[in-house]
Formats: C-alpha cells, structure tokens, sequence
C-alpha cells in the first residue's frame, strides 16, 4: 500500500530549488558593482560569443580602467559609456592596462563587454577616478 504525503506550497517551492541549483559554471563571472567601482572577473571561459552590458553609478566625471586579462582565444572589447551615453571608453580586451577614461559625464555609466569567440580569463576593473 501506497502512503500519500501532501507538500505544502513551501515544500515544493524549497524541493524545486534543491533540484534546480547546481554550482557556477567555469566561465561565470564574479561582479562587484557599487558606487564608483565596477569589477568583472571570470576564469575558464570557453568559446564565448556574448554582449553584456551591465550599469554603474559614477559620481565623477572620470574613471581609471584596470585590466589583466587573458585571451587563449577569440576576441573582447570593453566599451564604457558616460550617463550621457558617450563613449568614454572602448579598447580590446589586453593582458594588462591601467588608463583613464576621457571626461564624462557623472552619473549612471555603462559598461559593456563583447566577447567573439572568447576563451581566457577575464579580469577588469573600472573605478572613479
């Protein structure tokens, strides 16, 4: 004979997201994003074709850009864009680079990653200046 047991909503909502969670994947990035500093770090990317954009608030008019990346294959490039939505700036993903952005506009900025093919490890930082 067969016992029936009843779940409540709860239960199948905690059993569903038991069921549903798996540890990050290789590739999945790590993203820090308070007020005047942004970081994105990713290790074992594989392949990646991707655009992801992600939003951050910048209180000055400037940021220093902070990369050490890298790149076993395919391609990246960084955009960042003021609150204006200029291109303050737009460079290849590199092995090391420590430069300022051109004066923007403070405010919410955008910062963009667009990857081709991308295999490496990923690893960049944008903060107020």
């Amino acid at each position: 004979m067969f016992a029936r047991i009843r779940l409540t909503p709860m239960a199948l909502a905690l059993g569903m997201l038991v069921a549903c969670s798996e540890p990050l994947a290789p590739g999945q990035p790590e993203v820090s994003n308070a007020t005047d500093s942004f970081a994105l770090q990713a290790t074992g990317v594989s392949g990646l074709s991707s655009i992801k954009s992600y939003t951050r608030a910048n209180t000055g008019t400037r940021a220093t850009i902070n990369q050490s990346t890298t790149t076993t294959a395919g391609s990246g490039q960084l955009t960042v864009r003021d609150a204006a939505g200029a291109v303050v700036h737009d460079r290849g993903l590199v092995p090391s680079l420590n430069e300022p952005t051109t004066v923007g506009v403070a405010g919410p900025w955008t910062v963009q990653l667009r990857m081709t093919g991308y295999s490496g490890t990923l690893n960049f930082r944008a903060q107020k200046q």
